[in-house]
């Protein structure tokens, strides 16, 4: 309920590379982590064991754009970035393993490092990601390591947008 689903990031990129020539699928979900669980929620936020699930629902891809990262830097999942980018490593190494359909090869990989944490005043955010600004001011430059090793591309999120100080992780819709 942030914003409108036309001005999440992925609609908008759907949009911006021609939608009759791309077709976006967003698999977003509050809270997910790269590997690790978190179980205060109902659904399975572990990116690790989701994504075989998502790769075979979807494929063929052509391309999977991972950024994830962010609920990496709450101190009880993982609380720092070399924790994060191990999790970045493992889901490369799915994207790249995962058996697809009739000798379909595997799709190219782009890992984005998320906009950096912010502080707020939330009052639940903001000891929930206790030291998550610190922490993910490290991300991109281990994510960068990950991709170049991985065979992977990379992005830099916090390039290009800033997370708002409302909750000190989410985008808002100027920042999509």
């Amino acid at each position: 309920n942030r914003h409108a689903f036309e001005d999440r990031w992925p609609t908008v990129l759907g949009e911006q590379l021609g939608t009759d020539k791309v077709h976006i699928i967003a698999e977003g979900l509050g809270g997910r982590t790269t590997i690790f669980d978190d179980f205060s929620s109902c659904s399975d936020r572990n990116g690790a064991s989701v994504l075989p699930t998502i790769l075979g629902s979807h494929q063929p891809l052509d391309c999977v754009v991972i950024m994830l990262g962010t609920n990496d830097m709450k101190p009880y999942t993982a609380g720092d970035a070399i924790a994060s980018a191990s999790g970045m490593q493992r889901l490369a190494e799915i994207v790249r393993t995962f058996p697809y359909w009739n000798d379909y090869t595997a799709p190219k990989t782009v890992l984005v490092a998320p906009p950096l944490c912010v502080k707020t005043d939330h009052a639940d955010l903001d000891p929930m990601f206790a030291g998550a600004p610190e922490a993910s001011r490290d991300l991109a430059k281990h994510y960068e390591r990950i991709a170049r090793e991985s065979g992977c591309a990379f992005f830099d999120a916090s390039t290009v947008a800033s997370a708002s100080p409302l909750d000190g992780v989410h985008l808002d819709a100027e920042n999509t």
